[in-house]
């Protein structure tokens, strides 16, 4: 779809919805905590953790908040052990979905997950069950103000990016799996700290649903979001801005 945002509908509904803020900002600190503790807690030495930290502070989410994560992720820190857990399934209309959790209770999580998926007309599938229909990359993006769609385009490329992607609100530079740190550290020193810079699932093809189905999917995207331990929802479904319009209407 030309001029479209294939990672668009989620995240701009997520990045839009302020009454939910608060745990938005739990999700961002559990982020930053398990990064550290994945790593050396010093954002210069670890990749992970600076990609937390910068995506925290897109969100502006208080300086303090950001310090405390870090402290509970450092040696002698919270002793909450969260796990990196990945679900995977097929929602209404056979929509492919990917889930990221971070989880300190996987029987939880996975009952969570898997009630959802069954309220809105999905099933819950077994790891590697959708993931082939997906590319795993590394995605940086840049509000449109921060350079000329040209300018962009060329700078990502010199830094090692696989391709660019200007739209009305962002940039969005995919670059390998590998490459994404040296990509993001290029692109920072010429136009600053990006908004985000994360691995990401790309699906291989999108499917578009109508409107009744779509209405379902991202019911049932909402209620994975509302999850206290759901990072991320990644699916290969396309929602056009007028559809979009129409369902928000």
């Amino acid at each position: 779809m030309a001029g479209h945002s294939q990672f668009k509908n989620i995240m701009h509904r997520k990045g839009a919805q302020d009454a939910k803020r608060s745990k938005m900002f739990n999700k961002l600190a559990r982020e930053i905590t398990v990064s550290a503790k994945s790593g050396l807690p010093d954002p210069a030495a670890n990749p992970r953790l600076r990609a937390a930290i910068q995506a925290a502070r897109a969100q502006n989410m208080p300086k303090d908040r950001i310090e405390r994560a870090i402290k509970q992720g450092s040696p002698g820190g919270d002793d909450a052990n969260y796990e990196e857990v990945r679900y995977e399934g097929y929602g209404p209309g056979g929509v492919a979905l990917i889930v990221e959790a971070l989880t300190d209770n996987r029987n939880r999580t996975a009952a969570e997950v898997r009630s959802a998926f069954a309220k809105h007309g999905g099933s819950l599938g077994e790891t590697g069950s959708v993931a082939f229909m997906f590319s795993r990359i590394g995605l940086i993006t840049y509000p449109a103000s921060t350079a000329g769609a040209e300018e962009m385009f060329e700078a990502a490329l010199e830094a090692g990016a696989e391709n660019v992607e200007s739209f009305e609100e962002a940039h969005e530079i995919t670059t390998a799996m590998e490459d994404l740190s040296a990509v993001r550290d290029a692109l920072e020193a010429r136009f600053g700290t990006p908004d985000s810079a994360r691995l990401a699932w790309k699906p291989l093809n999108t499917v578009a649903p109508d409107d009744e189905t779509a209405q379902t999917l991202l019911k049932l995207v909402d209620v994975l979001d509302d999850s206290d331990d759901v990072q991320n929802v990644s699916g290969n479904f396309e929602i056009s801005d007028e559809a979009m319009e129409r369902l928000s209407a």
